[in-house]
């Protein structure tokens, strides 16, 4: 994909606006500060229009999912959540992941690092990495406290660089991930989020990535909307999962050591050490 060179770059914040509260010139900065680094994450797959089964031209590429993500680190990492590209990891070359950064003139091809689908996360590369923002800031989440303020920054039904904010409504919430296991400690806000804010990074006041959003209560089969229940992966646990994925390709997992022998080799181990073992 072609860009212009000089079509992403550091975006400086504006001057406080006298007529505004501190509050709000203060959620100002943090926006302008942080927005660069949130992307719009969209999925593709190629599809032949077909009929009586011939085929009727060339394949085109249709999308099969949005969402949210941020910029990692200086290398082209991109996070967002293993639910949001999902649908990528089948169908081979066919499929891809495209990521746009605020500046970008069109959205760059991204490969899939790795994902860890029990903590809903993964990993993308930028294959090219051209003129990229500043990346996110990261923050800690053991130290968070109920009733501090925080900002959602995503994509809503495809609305990119929206701004919600809210409070930490709980901590230490566990709940449904993905792959079939709870996501333990996640953090519960009142800040709007709705899909397409899945994998945007949640941040306290002073822009430092805290969580990254990944899914909402929304009672009655997501007919209320959005209630004011929304979750977010808590930035400790984002950071071990990241980490071992970009060095690993994925999350390495401890094991015990230890198996379990049938009676066939349970007799031969008596036999070898002279002994019944108990």
């Amino acid at each position: 994909l072609q860009e212009n060179a000089g079509s992403v770059g550091p975006v400086t914040p504006s001057a406080p606006t006298a007529d505004l509260t501190p509050e709000e010139n203060r959620v100002i900065s943090t926006f302008q500060k942080a927005s660069p680094a949130v992307a719009f994450i969209k999925t593709t797959a190629q599809a032949v229009q077909s009929q009586r089964g011939l085929s009727l031209g060339s394949p085109m590429e249709v999308p099969t999912g949005s969402g949210s993500g941020f910029l990692w680190d200086n290398r082209g990492h991109v996070i967002t959540n293993y639910h949001v590209i999902m649908q990528s990891l089948q169908g081979g070359n066919s499929r891809k992941v495209m990521v746009k950064l605020p500046g970008m003139a069109e959205a760059r091809e991204a490969e899939i690092v790795g994902y860890e689908a029990e903590k809903d996360l993964a990993v993308l590369k930028l294959r090219n990495v051209r003129n990229l923002p500043k990346p996110m800031d990261v923050g800690t989440s053991n130290d968070l406290l109920v009733g501090q303020s925080v900002l959602a920054i995503g994509n809503p039904y495809g609305l990119d660089d929206t701004l919600t904010t809210g409070v930490v409504s709980a901590l230490g919430r566990d709940i449904q991930g993905i792959g079939g296991r709870p996501i333990q400690g996640c953090i519960q806000t009142d800040a709007a989020i709705n899909p397409g804010n899945s994998g945007g990074p949640l941040l306290d006041s002073r822009g430092r990535l805290i969580g990254v959003n990944t899914m909402i209560f929304s009672p009655n089969g997501g007919a209320a909307g959005n209630v004011g229940i929304g979750f977010a992966i808590p930035v400790d646990t984002v950071r071990r999962v990241v980490n071992e994925i970009i060095r690993y390709g994925k999350v390495i997992r401890p094991t015990m050591g230890v198996s379990v022998a049938n009676d066939r080799v349970k007799v031969s181990i008596e036999q070898q050490i002279g002994r019944k073992l108990e």
